[in-house]
């Protein structure tokens, strides 16, 4: 993380008060802020889905390599002291050390993801009644890809799928 922190360290601090919005979802912008110190919330719609501290966090990746709207919104917590980079897509380029900072935190998001999805799934499997819908409808999340999961219109779909 520090690694990461040190290729940003040119750029200015940007503070952000308790309740501001760094990243508003659906938003496009291209840029990418890097937590160096304070507390962000994450939310997908109305549902607060983290609480992120870890300085060299980053913010705005996942639109930039689905090339898409911000998929989140993520607000202060607390006071919080960020840098902005203006052009996401060269940075997360320009750096093996950014490339490999990023991937590591997809992956554990992925991580965390698949294994809540499995907990759930089988916790609700052998229902019979309403919550038993749980277990297809994850079934089915884990067996096909939605137009809205960033899947470019010019890349053919995986029949693997």
């Amino acid at each position: 993380m520090d690694a990461v922190i040190g290729e940003v360290a040119h750029l200015p601090d940007t503070i952000f008060a308790p309740g501001d919005i760094l990243i508003r979802e659906g938003d496009r912008r291209g840029a990418i802020y890097v937590l160096i110190d304070g507390t962000v919330s994450v939310f997908k719609g109305t549902v607060q889905v983290a609480r992120i501290r870890r300085p060299g966090a980053l913010f705005g990746e996942m639109s930039i390599l689905l090339k898409a709207p911000y998929t989140a919104t993520v607000a202060a917590e607390t006071t919080v002291t960020a840098k902005l980079v203006t052009d996401g897509e060269a940075f997360l380029a320009s750096s093996p050390v950014v490339a490999l900072h990023t991937a590591r935190i997809l992956a554990q998001r992925l991580h965390d993801s698949t294994t809540y999805l499995a907990d759930m799934k089988a916790q609700f499997e052998d229902r019979s009644d309403h919550l038993g819908m749980v277990d297809k409808i994850i079934g089915a999340l884990q067996n096909q890809q939605s137009e809205s999961s960033g899947t470019t219109p010019h890349r053919p779909s995986d029949p693997r799928l």
